[in-house]
């Protein structure tokens, strides 16, 4: 009787198109279902918000079980937060890549910003041998893009 798994992580982002445009045309995340007005009841009482009207897109990450889901919140619109990832309540996912110096200057050339570093060769630890960056996503939320050794 406890955690058994690990169904998605959720994002709350200011704009769909723009954090789509990231996730899906960048990245490579495909949309598994959207739902542009999600209203029902169930989901205004799991989130706590009685009038929600959510727009709301499941992801799946490439080569995981794991999904994205992406939530723009229409009524009531939030307020950008400082997602730094020093500050409490801060996150992030690390993402496994197969070549990061590839997909960094795929990024770049696309004209991605946020980049915390450039690839970072990990030359200590657990991971040594490895490669891995920070990035902020279009709404600041931090992301780690992790090629492991060998």
């Amino acid at each position: 009787m406890g955690i058994t798994g690990a169904h998605h992580t959720c994002y709350t982002v200011k704009d769909m198109t723009r954090s789509l445009a990231f996730y899906e045309d960048l990245l490579g995340f495909e949309i598994v279902h959207e739902r542009p007005a999600v209203t029902t009841e169930y989901f205004r009482a799991i989130i706590g918000f009685p009038d929600a009207v959510v727009h709301a897109v499941l992801l799946s990450i490439p080569g995981t079980d794991h999904h994205l889901e992406l939530f723009q919140y229409k009524i009531p619109a939030g307020v950008s937060q400082d997602l730094s990832p020093n500050n409490p309540g801060s996150s992030h996912i690390a993402y496994f890549v197969d070549d990061l110096e590839a997909l960094y200057k795929k990024l770049k050339g696309a004209g991605v910003e946020g980049f915390v570093s450039e690839p970072v060769y990990l030359d200590q630890g657990p991971n040594k041998g490895g490669w891995a960056l920070y990035l902020m996503d279009p709404d600041g939320i931090p992301l780690e893009l992790f090629q492991p050794p060998g």
